[in-house]
């Protein structure tokens, strides 16, 4: 089930307009539309961060709303906050290692891996119990996500805007320690009241399941500077695997 999780502040885009109408809030009072409708589905909660693939100096702390589909695929919608006044900012699927092995080579390319998000303690589910997010994240090890960005907003990096504009932009992963922005991690802990060292110690017996991945060194050269390896999160043409 969702976890029941406090909700977020951080710095977010406001959406420009009129308030709303006496009619619309008559509607809104008089019809539930998460009852019977495919809200009603949404049983995960999810909170990561994401580079913009194309400009990876924009990250964002993505948080998910997920309903997992079936054993092997999951869609998810992506907001700024858990506050009611969060905003809809973009779109994931995410599926397993199988569903990725058999996509067009020239579909791949849109896919990011999981691993490091994983076993870097990065991704968590706020709200449950270690054993529970442990469990669910050990199903999500060799995974892949497909994420767009329709609004870059609660940008670490830049100001956000104040609209959805422009085209979809392809979101990617951290793979390597020291991608991610000075103190991105540590506020969303300090906010959430968790720990990335903590959980990435607890999952270190997930190593041995983590195969090498596509994509993992997509980022490498933007990154180059910073990024050290994190233990287990291997590129698949490092391993000499296509």
């Amino acid at each position: 089930m969702l976890a029941q999780v406090p909700a977020v502040t951080i710095e977010t885009a406001h959406s420009p307009g009129a308030a709303k109408s006496a009619e619309t809030k008559e509607v809104e009072a008089g019809t539930n539309l998460a009852r019977n409708s495919p809200l009603a589905a949404i049983d995960t909660y999810l909170v990561g961060f994401l580079p913009l693939k194309d400009h990876p100096s924009r990250q964002l702390e993505a948080h998910y709303y997920c309903h997992q589909v079936n054993g092997e695929f999951a869609q998810c919608v992506l907001f700024d906050g858990s506050g009611k006044d969060a905003n809809l900012a973009g779109i994931e699927y995410i599926i397993s290692e199988s569903l990725f092995d058999a996509l067009p080579e020239s579909e791949k390319s849109y896919w990011h891996p999981h691993n490091g998000e994983i076993l870097s303690g990065q991704l968590i589910a706020p709200g449950v119990p270690e054993a529970t997010e442990k469990a669910l994240l050990k199903k999500k090890i060799n995974s892949y996500g497909k994420a767009w960005y329709v609004w870059t907003t609660g940008l670490a990096s830049t100001q956000a805007d104040r609209l959805p504009l422009g085209t979809p932009e392809l979101a990617w992963s951290f793979n390597r320690d020291g991608e991610a922005i000075p103190g991105l991690l540590e506020q969303r802990d300090r906010r959430l009241h968790v720990s990335t060292a903590e959980k990435r110690k607890d999952r270190e017996d997930l190593q041995p399941l983590a195969q090498p991945q596509v994509g993992v060194d997509q980022l490498k050269q933007s990154f180059m500077k910073t990024g050290t390896p994190i233990p287990g999160v291997i590129d698949k043409r490092e391993a000499g695997q296509r």
